[in-house]
């Protein structure tokens, strides 16, 4: 793609990066066939090729962002899906991120839209804030039909039936490895799955202790900065990152890390771009380096760990499950072993490319591991965007509950708490993390979900 900025426009970074990423772009459309938006909408303007034209004539001009304009950039999910379609490598998601900061640098939403976006921000980033929030959501919920905004509505629906109380292994704390040390890993503990399902957490520090890790909590350490960054509000969310590599890299210099663990698909996503973030920052460029290059998602830390996973099985698994040292492994059916559908996360498949370790690792835990039908779609979750534009995020949810569904499986998994809550909240067949199963196959509890 042709482009015309100004020598003075490309001296600054976000501009610049945003030339090289429209250069790459061909015209393709071979994006168009997997985007989510454009396969519910049907308009070009709600496809990655549609949107980066917008893009282009808002960043040239620099004009003011005009309604429409907002409205289908407000509209993408950022799935990642046109990155792992596109033949020209174009970085999507640093344009779109790039086009939605300055959107929020130079556009005035109705008060209605800023004071809901404010909210999202003070609340969901901070664990207890959103604790609260979400027993008020459960208070209000019987009034939702009353409420004359679908995102209110969708907000008090968000709220889970029950509110896990705190855990305390999320305190900054070291785990000793129960097994000689391999690796001592950092954990990063998230923000609303703090709130939402502490169980992830409790069994991603049984499994790795299990296998020899040691697991450090880092004081200082919180959110990732994923939700505010994707609402282009850059302050806040390269506060929250600025403090997770203060905090990482007093680990990194103190007793040393061999791992940043991220159990939150999302979160590993924006912790692996913290290096691009913070590319021009003199002070903390080089410390963002180094996390993202440290960061890893627990599967891909797991296939280190557990590259034999079915011996591994065989040797801890406890009865009850449907595991390898099981005589007779049986699922709902009563025979063969429990069915899993695996869903896989946009940010795991599309934005870090791993597609293979979560499906690897259950098959070789004893489980049979099915995937739905075009299991490269979004569920809709997104972050906040079922909450922002939930028209769009439910009906993706509607169809990815139905492919899920249609695998008939005894339970679903997922590595990321936001497409278990949005898929969770469409089906009847339990929802758990990938890490829980694994966590239950080599000795761990049996899954909270599955024994309701």
């Amino acid at each position: 793609m042709q482009t015309h900025f100004t020598d003075q426009q490309l001296q600054d970074p976000g501009t610049e990066r945003a030339n090289e990423i429209l250069r790459a772009c061909v015209h393709c459309g071979f994006c168009t066939a997997t985007c989510p938006t454009y396969q519910v909408l049907g308009d070009e303007l709600d496809s990655p090729r549609g949107r980066i034209y917008l893009i282009k004539d808002m960043l040239e001009n620099e004009r003011v962002p005009d309604a429409k304009t907002v409205k289908h950039i407000d509209r993408c999910l950022s799935c990642l899906a046109c990155m792992t379609t596109c033949p020209s490598g174009v970085h999507y998601m640093h344009l779109v991120d790039h086009a939605r900061a300055y959107i929020e640098q130079n556009y005035q939403r109705p008060w209605s839209d800023r004071a809901l976006r404010w909210l999202l921000a003070r609340v969901i980033p901070h664990p207890m804030r959103f604790r609260a929030a979400l027993a008020g959501a459960k208070l209000g919920r019987p009034f939702a039909r009353l409420l004359p905004d679908p995102r209110l509505r969708a907000m008090l629906e968000m709220a889970p039936k029950t509110i896990p109380p705190v855990s305390r292994n999320d305190d900054p704390q070291s785990f000793a490895p129960e097994a000689p040390r391999r690796k001592r890993v950092a954990l990063m503990t998230g923000c609303a799955q703090k709130a939402l399902n502490t169980d992830i957490n409790d069994a991603t520090i049984r499994l790795l202790t299990r296998l020899g890790c040691e697991v450090v909590v880092a004081k200082g350490a919180g959110c990732c900065g994923a939700l505010t960054h994707h609402m282009g509000r850059e302050d806040e969310s390269h506060g929250s990152a600025a403090r997770n590599i203060r905090a990482w890299c007093a680990e990194i210099d103190g007793d040393g890390l061999d791992a940043i663990v991220i159990n939150t698909s999302g979160c590993g996503t924006t912790v692996k771009d913290y290096g691009h973030m913070f590319r021009t920052d003199a002070a903390l460029a080089g410390d963002a380096a180094r996390v993202s290059e440290l960061a890893c998602d627990i599967s891909e830390l797991l296939a280190e760990l557990m590259p034999e996973a079915d011996v591994t099985a065989r040797n801890l698994a406890k009865a009850e499950i449907a595991g390898t040292d099981m005589a007779e492994p049986t699922g709902a059916e009563g025979s063969g072993p429990i069915r899993v559908a695996y869903h896989a996360a946009c940010s795991l498949q599309h934005g870090q490319k791993i597609k293979t370790h979560p499906k690897a690792l259950l098959k070789g835990a004893g489980f049979e591991v099915v995937e739905p039908a075009d299991s490269h779609l979004c569920c809709g979750s997104a972050g906040t965007y079922n909450l922002l534009q939930p028209e769009i995020s439910g009906q993706l949810k509607a169809r990815k509950v139905r492919t899920l569904e249609a695998k008939q499986p005894d339970i679903i998994a997922a590595g990321n708490i936001g497409c278990m809550m949005q898929i969770g909240s469409g089906t009847g067949v339990p929802v758990v993390h990938t890490v829980e199963l694994l966590d239950w196959a080599t000795g761990g509890p049996k899954p909270r979900a599955l024994a309701e």
